[in-house]
C-alpha cells in the first residue's frame, strides 16, 4: 500500500481514486450504527478504531511526531479524538436507525464550521452572502430534526429530548473536526499524525470499556464483518483521500464532499433499514446547498479532510 501511496498519478487518476473518500465516508455512520447492535456502542467503537489504526499503519507507517510542535499536537489531539468519540459514541447510543441517521446529519455541519473557522480565525477571504451558506445549512439540520413535522420548533425541541445525549455529541463531533482543521490549516502543519489520533482513540475507548463493565464482546459473523467494514471505509477513506489531495483536482473533490450527507442518508437508510420523510430529505438538500454556498462565498477556499 505504501508503494500505491508513492505511484505517479495523473491528475484524473488521482481525483478518481480521491472520489472513493466519498463513498467510504458516506457508509461510516450507518455501518457504525449497525456494529454497535452487535456489540454495543462503545465496545464496537473500540473495536473499529483499533482495526482502523492498525490499518492506517499499515497504509502510512509509524508517524514521526518529531515533526509537530508540542503545542499542536496537544490541541490537535484534543480536537480529533473529542471529533471521533463524539462521532462514533452519538451514532451509537441513539434510541433507534432513524435517530442515528438523524444525528449522523448533525455530524455533517462540519464543512459549514470549517468554513465559518477559515475566515474567522485564518482570515480567509469571503463574500458577505456566506451567512446564507451558515444560515441555509442550520435551517436544513432544524428541518431534519423536527421530523415528520418538517421545521417546527415544538417537534425539534421535542425530539432532542428524547435522547440529548446523542445530539449533543453530534454537535460537538462537528465542532471539534472544525477546529482541528482550522489548527491545522493555521500552523501549516505538514506531515500524516493521523495514525497516532487513531490510536490514542482506541485507548481512551477500551480504557472506557473496561471501566464501564459493558460486559463481554460477542464476535458473531455479523459483528466481525460490521467491525472490518466500519474500519475499512474509515481508514482507506483517508488513504484515498490523501492521494485525491495531493496529487488530483481539489475543486472536484472538494465539490464533491459537500454531497456527503445525501450519500449517507441513502445508505444508512438502507443498511438501517430506516425510512426517512420527505422532510427529512429536504432538510439534507438544505444542509448540502448551505455548505456549498459558504464554499462559494469564500472563492479560491479548498478543505481538506485529512492533514
Amino acid at each position: 500500500m505504501n508503494r500505491l501511496l508513492q505511484h505517479a498519478f495523473t491528475p484524473n487518476q488521482a481525483t478518481s481514486i480521491g472520489l472513493l473518500a466519498v463513498a467510504f465516508w458516506s457508509s461510516v455512520v450507518g455501518l457504525i450504527r449497525a456494529l454497535s447492535l452487535h456489540m454495543g456502542a462503545v465496545g464496537g467503537a473500540a473495536v473499529m478504531y483499533s482495526l482502523s489504526t492498525l490499518l492506517l499503519l499499515a497504509i502510512f507507517g509509524l508517524p514521526n511526531l518529531r515533526q509537530f510542535s508540542r503545542s499542536y499536537l496537544f490541541w490537535a489531539s484534543i480536537f480529533f479524538v473529542g471529533c471521533e468519540l463524539c462521532l462514533s459514541l452519538s451514532i451509537g447510543f441513539a434510541d433507534n436507525a432513524r435517530q442515528a441517521v438523524e444525528v449522523g446529519m448533525v455530524n455533517y455541519l462540519w464543512p459549514t464550521f470549517t468554513i465559518i473557522g477559515a475566515v474567522w480565525f485564518n482570515k480567509q477571504p469571503a463574500k458577505w452572502w456566506i451567512g446564507i451558506g451558515f444560515a441555509l445549512s442550520f435551517i436544513g439540520i432544524a428541518t431534519v430534526l423536527g421530523g415528520d413535522g418538517g421545521f417546527s420548533l415544538p417537534e425539534i425541541i421535542g425530539n432532542v429530548r428524547t435522547n440529548p445525549l446523542s445530539y449533543i455529541m453530534a454537535l460537538l463531533d462537528a465542532l471539534f473536526w472544525a477546529a482541528y482543521c482550522t489548527l491545522t490549516a493555521r500552523t501549516k502543519a505538514q506531515g500524516n499524525a493521523v495514525g497516532f489520533f487513531f490510536l490514542l482513540v482506541s485507548c481512551i475507548l477500551w480504557a472506557k470499556y473496561f471501566a464501564g463493565g459493558y460486559g463481554s464482546l460477542h464476535f458473531d459473523t455479523g459483528a466481525i464483518l460490521y467491525a472490518v467494514a466500519a474500519a475499512a471505509c474509515m481508514g482507506l477513506g483517508y488513504a484515498v483521500w490523501n492521494i485525491g489531495i495531493s496529487c488530483g483536482n481539489m475543486t472536484v473533490l472538494a465539490g464533491a464532499s459537500y454531497f456527503i450527507p445525501i450519500f449517507s442518508a441513502l445508505i444508512s437508510s438502507f443498511l438501517l433499514n430506516a425510512p426517512l420523510s420527505v422532510q427529512f430529505w429536504q432538510g439534507a438538500i438544505m444542509v448540502c446547498i448551505g455548505s456549498g454556498v459558504c464554499w462559494l462565498a469564500t472563492q479560491n477556499f479548498s478543505f481538506r479532510r485529512i492533514e
